[in-house]
């Protein structure tokens, strides 16, 4: 069975627990140890039961509690180089653990097959993964201002994917924030909006994928309600269910199911 739980989703942090099998893997850790720790227990894991953290780049919101767990349980860190690198500037603790992966490729740990690709936001080299385990796949997409062309191939064909829905576009443009925080939004290199969220579902959905988890959605400028029904027109007429994380609650299990892929 291949699950993905969500501790935590969205700019005051981020944090998914990947299930394969035996093999349990955090993909970020952008809330406290103590909350991580937490959330494990109330799932009857521990930190021992961890085999890695897969970490997506080196913004607070997703590596605020790496240097505590690296410290306290010494669990090994996947990054990318650009990422690793940012990561020793910020914390010299973690340099013993980190072991750098490629921005692109794949591999193994435990029962679980990881795909790695690139994404595009405004950090040092930012990454996100596919997780197969026995015939079902979970994608993972967020923090990322368009889906790049490595995204888009790696994640055709997953039976689940947690797919970023920040923004609503038009609330972004009207709301409060200062215009350089606007385009950093919008940019090549921000967050996807609901609109480009639903456009990148459909393309997958019509190739086989059938469950989609919404998550960093902003506090600002979305709602719940308004991501999920954006997604929910842009498939319309498809088998496709939309399920969104809360931000700060733990949430799942989410159950991938094994994609029966168009031709």
């Amino acid at each position: 069975m291949l699950t993905v739980h969500i501790l935590a989703s969205g700019s005051e942090g981020n944090c998914l627990l990947v299930s394969a099998g035996g093999t349990h893997l955090l993909v970020d850790a952008g809330i406290s140890a103590r909350r991580i720790c937490g959330a494990l227990q109330a799932l009857a894991l521990s930190p021992a039961d961890i085999s890695g953290v897969l970490l997506t780049h080196e913004h607070t919101d997703h590596i605020c509690g790496v240097a505590t767990l690296t410290k306290q349980h010494r669990l090994p860190l996947y990054a990318s180089c650009g990422t690793a690198e940012a990561l020793c500037r910020k914390s010299s603790c973690v340099s013993d653990v980190l072991r750098v992966i490629p921005r692109a490729g794949a591999f193994d740990i435990g029962n679980a097959r990881i795909t790695v690709f690139p994404t595009s936001h405004d950090a040092t080299e930012s990454i996100d993964f596919r997780v197969d385990h026995d015939g079902a796949s979970i994608g993972i997409l967020t923090d990322t201002g368009v889906v790049t062309p490595e995204a888009e191939q790696a994640l055709q064909g997953v039976g689940l994917l947690v797919l970023e829905s920040n923004h609503d576009e038009e609330w972004l443009l009207s709301g409060p924030y200062p215009y350089y925080l606007k385009q950093r939004i919008l940019g090549a290199r921000g967050h996807l909006s609901n609109a480009a969220a639903g456009a990148f579902a459909r393309r997958l959905a019509e190739g086989g994928t059938r469950q989609f988890v919404l998550a960093h959605l902003s506090r600002e400028n979305n709602t719940p309600e308004r991501a999920r029904q954006t997604l929910e027109r842009a498939l319309a007429g498809l088998d496709a269910a939309v399920t969104v994380a809360p931000r700060s609650e733990l949430s799942g299990p989410y159950t991938a199911e094994v994609c029966v892929c168009s031709e």
